[in-house]
C-alpha cells in the first residue's frame, strides 16, 4: 500500500465531539449520507447510458464537502474543479436540476452546457466549475477581488485537488490573494492521486501542500478529510481569520476517492492502486465513523434513508421526464462581437 490512513478515526471524533450540539451532528450525518446515496445512485444506473455526461464521483470524500459547505452561507460563493457533485449538494444545490443535467436536459443547472464537471446554481451562491486542472483557481480569486472591490459581504470558497497545486495558476492565485487581501478559502481535496499518478511520481517526498500555501502567506491548516467534525472546525478558524481581514486562508483536507478518478467503477484492477489501499480507507468510511458515535437508533436511519431514496427515485424520474435541448436554443448564452 502506497497511502495509508493517518488520522485518529473515531477518537479524533470524540475529541472534537464536546464542541459540536447532537442536532448538528445529525444534520452533517443526514447530508452526508444524502451525498453518498446519490454518488451510489448515479453509478449504479451510469451504465444504462442515459446519463450523457463524464461524471467524476466523491464517494469517501463527502466530509470535505459537508464540513466546508455547512458554515458558508447563501451569500457565500463557492467555485469547484471537476469534482462537483459534493459542493454542489453540500452547498444547497437542486437535485432534479443536477440530475437533468447530468442527463443533458434542458431544464438542467447548465440548461445541458456543462454536465458533470460545470455545475451551477447562483440562487445557493454555486458558482460554477472548471474541468481545467487549476483553472478554477484563478476565477475564484478574481470573484474574490471583486467581492473586496465592491465590498460586499461575502467569502469566497474554492474546491480544488493535489494535482492543481502543480500548475503555476495556483501559486499565482495564491500569491495575488495574499498581495491583495482577499476574502478566499482555498480548500484543497488531497486524495493522492491525479487520475492513476500517485502523488509521490508528480511532488517531491516528505513535502506538505499547506506548508506550501503557508510560505505564501496563507494562514493555512492540514486536516483529516473523513473527519466531518476537523474539517468543520477548520473551516470556523478559517472563516473566523478571513472575515477579520486576515485574507486568504487554506485547507488541505486528505481523503481518498473510492471509485476510479471518471466513471462509476471502482478501478484498483488497473493497477496504479491496490485493493488493499482502498479497503484499508473503506475502514475510515466518514459515515460509518459518525455512526459509532451512536448519534441515531437504526429506525431512524432507516427513516432518513427511505426519505432520500424517495428523493433520488423522483429526481431520476424528472431528469428522464425533461426535455431535450433543441436548436432554437443553441445560441441562447452565447456571446459574441462584431467581426
Amino acid at each position: 500500500m502506497k497511502y495509508t490512513y493517518q488520522g485518529k478515526g473515531i477518537s479524533g471524533l470524540r475529541d472534537l465531539l464536546p464542541n459540536f450540539a447532537a442536532h448538528d451532528l445529525k444534520v452533517m450525518f443526514r447530508k452526508m449520507l444524502r451525498i453518498r446515496m446519490i454518488e451510489e445512485a448515479i453509478a449504479d444506473r451510469y451504465h444504462e447510458d442515459q446519463m450523457k455526461s463524464p461524471i467524476h464521483l466523491c464517494i469517501g470524500q463527502e466530509a470535505i464537502s459537508v464540513g466546508c459547505c455547512e458554515l458558508l452561507r447563501v451569500q457565500d460563493k463557492v467555485f469547484c474543479g471537476h469534482r462537483t457533485h459534493g459542493p454542489y449538494l453540500a452547498k444547497g444545490g437542486n437535485l432534479n436540476a443536477m440530475l437533468s443535467e447530468l442527463h443533458c436536459r434542458k431544464n438542467g443547472c447548465a440548461a445541458s452546457r456543462g454536465g458533470s464537471m460545470h455545475l451551477i446554481d447562483k440562487e445557493v451562491g454555486m458558482e460554477g466549475s472548471s474541468a481545467i486542472v487549476a483553472g478554477i483557481l484563478p476565477i475564484a480569486t478574481g470573484a474574490a477581488l471583486a467581492t473586496k472591490q465592491q465590498g460586499l459581504d461575502e467569502v469566497i470558497a474554492v474546491f480544488f485537488g493535489d494535482a492543481a497545486v502543480e500548475e503555476g495558476a495556483a501559486w499565482e492565485s495564491f500569491n495575488f490573494a495574499k498581495l491583495k487581501n482577499l476574502p478566499i478559502l482555498y480548500i484543497c481535496e488531497n486524495n493522492y492521486y491525479s487520475v492513476c499518478s500517485p502523488i509521490a511520481y508528480r511532488q517531491p517526498p516528505e513535502t506538505s501542500i499547506a506548508k506550501k500555501a503557508e510560505a505564501f502567506g496563507l494562514s493555512s491548516q492540514s486536516v483529516d478529510g473523513t473527519n466531518v467534525l476537523a474539517v468543520h472546525q477548520a473551516t470556523d478558524e478559517a472563516l473566523t481569520s478571513i472575515k477579520q481581514g486576515n485574507g486568504p486562508a487554506f485547507i488541505e483536507a486528505h481523503a481518498y476517492r473510492w471509485r476510479g478518478h471518471h466513471g462509476s467503477s471502482e478501478d484498483s484492477q488497473l493497477g496504479y492502486r491496490t485493493a488493499e489501499e482502498l479497503d484499508s480507507w473503506k475502514k475510515v468510511d466518514p459515515l460509518h465513523l459518525l455512526l459509532e458515535l451512536d448519534l441515531l437508533s437504526e429506525h431512524e436511519i432507516s427513516v432518513i434513508q427511505a426519505e432520500i431514496n424517495e428523493e433520488i427515485e423522483a429526481g431520476f424520474t424528472h431528469a428522464l421526464q425533461s426535455p431535450l435541448p433543441d436548436e432554437t436554443d443553441l445560441l441562447t448564452h452565447v456571446y459574441a462581437g462584431e467581426c
